[in-house]
């Protein structure tokens, strides 16, 4: 034994189950301690309870090669209750890799470190996603579930065959959004997803018992799920419950592990006092010296340290194995292109050709339907493009036929029904695009995306070209009336750093949107669509993607002798057709008018000021949004100054709807003309 025995009786039968495995267990542990500690801050309890199961993981099972971590064919690890990070933090340096040093884990929660509270994607390398917010690490595993099987699907399991494992607690599956993801991956059959339930019985407030008493296990099975139990302090038993999970192919797994939450402490394990707060000096000490643990702090005995060490370099030649069949590959290049992210040669010729056939032929269009248009000119040269609706593909309209294979528990096609679930939607688009292989966009209305805003916001947190596809965008749906008609939601999703936010007025700007979010791997993109008709608004030929600058002129009425304007209008989407018309009815009265389409907030605050300045003009300015009014007076004086909703919508034809909430040509003119009294 490389550690002292521990003296608790109980501890030293459960070291007794795999001695080694529980010794390098003890690593996880007291790292876990020192630095919570060190931080005064943090959540020990959980990176305690499931260091055993963590090492018989990657001990034996996970294929990874910690000197090379972004190799694509690596098995995928989620963290799902994020609130455990030193378990990952833990693991990652002690299988040695190269950015996760012993300082960035003495520095555990500080300003600069990759450490952060909760794992962020981006921050260090073996983070395959960022965790916190309880149950999308799950779903986005599912995510990354779907692609790797559609990967197969199209370039054989010689080259991409590989697992995702998920590590969750009570809270993951307590969220609405885990079983929203349980019941999709048990109906796809994602036998590659496998999951360790950490079944410790405690969560924030106390025991479980106060809140949640469910079958677990039960319910899984329920969903289509296998399921096994096992000592989560077992290493042996935990080897053979990740062993038959492996061996089954047809449906997802569970493991439910029975843990003690702080496991090791002598006065906290398995109460809530150890979830999320540190064990402290004394505390820590008892701990250590049940555990049969004699280092200092934040010191590895050299022979766990280079048992660690070999853990991660077993995956080298798993590795060196791969690069070989993927270099004789008849799939490389393309392959290759895919992992990278390049767009195809093909895809500039196919965007220059749908963009001159509109200015040939002029379509008037709802822009869910120019969506659904750009996606049939485009998607043939995009072999990457993966779609989806949550259960509204006939709205949406984001089905077309080079995505219209159904993806199903027996084929992986290109084309995923989510069901009734947007937010499980959101997240596993968010693990597909993480995967790699896939530009993955699905649908479902704008005023859902309240359901799947937090996956929204993750993706704009990572970094991750998500495409939201948010149609029936305004009071301009008609009939259904104000549960379904968006008001406050271009304001709150303009409110998210990172998110782009685009609104096309006509044809044209919906395939310029389509190409900006296309392009814009780093970046999630959401198009908020119309279901009524708009004209086509530019019909002047044009290479340039005017919608990339967020804002511009489309239109110029009359001109004064100076070259100014008397009144500039701003709006966006559906309501540029009406600024257009109350234009033309100011410039018949001798007004000079500017109508500026701004599909793009986001897009438009980043050009240069003299762009904007030009944009925006030095006249009075009114803005048009049939949403509400939050938000304009950045661009606008005054909230008076904003034609747009005060108040919820209601049940009636659009336009009785435009009419009674005073979203008309004729409110913008008398505005105008009490603007610049005339």
């Amino acid at each position: 034994m490389p550690l002292d025995t521990p003296k608790d009786p109980a501890l030293a039968a459960k070291a007794d189950l795999d001695p080694q495995n529980f010794a390098l267990a003890n690593c996880i542990r007291a790292l876990t301690i020192d630095a919570v500690n060190a931080a005064n801050s943090g959540h020990p309890g959980a990176p305690m309870g499931m260091a055993d199961a963590a090492t018989v993981l990657f001990r034996n099972h996970l294929k990874f090669d910690a000197m090379n971590p972004d190799w694509p064919d690596r098995d995928r690890f989620v963290l799902s209750n994020g609130h455990a990070s030193m378990l990952l933090y833990s693991l990652l340096h002690l299988t040695g890799y190269e950015d996760m040093t012993l300082d960035q884990v003495r520095n555990f929660r500080q300003w600069g470190a990759i450490t952060a509270g909760h794992p962020e994607y981006g921050h260090a390398k073996g983070i395959e996603t960022t965790t916190g917010p309880l149950g999308q690490g799950l779903a986005t595993a599912v995510g990354m579930a779907l692609a790797e099987r559609a990967l197969a699907g199209e370039f054989g399991d010689d080259l991409v065959d590989h697992h995702t494992y998920v590590m969750l607690g009570d809270g993951c599956l307590q969220e609405g959004i885990g079983q929203e993801a349980i019941s999709l991956a048990g109906h796809l059959g994602l036998g590659k997803l496998i999951v360790l339930y950490d079944d410790n019985s405690i969560t924030i407030d106390g025991p479980t018992s106060i809140s949640f008493s469910e079958d677990v296990p039960a319910r899984l099975a329920a969903c289509g799920w296998h399921v096994q139990t096992c000592d989560g302090h077992d290493g042996q038993a935990l080897d053979a419950a990740i062993t038959a999970a492996k061996a089954e192919t047809g449906k997802p797994s569970l493991i439910a592990m029975k843990t003690i939450i702080g496991f090791g402490s002598p006065n906290r394990a398995g109460s809530y006092s150890v979830h999320g707060a540190p064990l402290g000096k004394d505390e820590g000490a008892l701990t250590k010296e049940a555990l049969g643990w004699a280092s200092e702090p934040f010191a590895i005995p050299e022979d766990l340290a280079a048992e660690w060490r070999a853990i991660g370099t077993r995956g080298a030649d798993a590795r060196k194995a791969w690069e070989d069949r993927l270099a004789a590959s008849a799939h490389r290049e393309a392959l290759t292109e895919r992992l990278t992210g390049a767009l195809p040669q093909g895809y500039d010729a196919a965007l220059a050709d749908a963009r001159k056939a509109l200015f040939e032929a002029p379509k008037k269009a709802a822009t869910r339907k120019a969506s659904q248009m750009a996606l049939e000119a485009l998607a043939p040269a995009l072999p990457a493009m993966i779609g989806g609706s949550a259960d509204l593909t006939g709205s949406n309209l984001t089905r077309v036929k080079a995505v219209d294979s159904q993806y199903t528990r027996d084929a992986p096609g290109r084309y995923i029904g989510y069901g009734v679930r947007e937010f499980g939607m959101a997240a596993a688009m968010n693990g597909i695009n993480l995967h790699g292989g896939f530009i993955a966009y699905g649908g479902t209305f704008l005023v859902f995306s309240d359901y799947a805003r937090n996956a929204i916001r993750l993706s704009a947190l990572m970094g991750v070209g998500t495409i939201y596809v948010m149609t029936h965008d305004s009071i301009g749906l008609g009939e259904d009336g104000p549960t379904h008609q968006p008001i406050e939601h271009l304001a709150s999703l303009r409110a998210i750093p990172g998110l782009t936010v685009l609104r096309p007025a006509d044809v044209i700007e919906t395939l310029e949107a389509w190409d900006i979010a296309i392009r814009t791997r780093d970046v999630p993109s959401l198009l908020a669509l119309s279901r009524q008709d708009v004209p086509q608004l530019r019909l002047e030929a044009g290479t340039e993607n005017l919608t990339a600058k967020g804002a511009y002129v489309i239109r110029q009425f009359g001109a004064k002798d100076d070259g100014g304007r008397d009144v500039t209008l701003i709006a966006t989407g559906t309501e540029v057709a009406i600024a257009v018309q109350a234009a033309e009815a100011l410039q018949a009265q001798g007004m000079s008018v500017a109508v500026v389409s701004m599909p793009s907030w986001e897009l438009f605050d980043a050009q240069p000021a003299e762009y904007r300045a030009e944009v925006l003009g030095t006249a009075p300015r009114i803005a048009i949004e049939a949403a509400g009014k939050f938000g304009w007076t950045r661009y606008v004086a005054s909230e008076d100054d904003v034609i747009g909703m005060t108040g919820f919508g209601a049940s009636a034809p659009i336009d009785r709807l435009y009419a009674e909430f005073g979203i008309t040509a004729d409110a913008i003119v008398a505005r105008a003309k009490a603007l610049t009294d005339r």
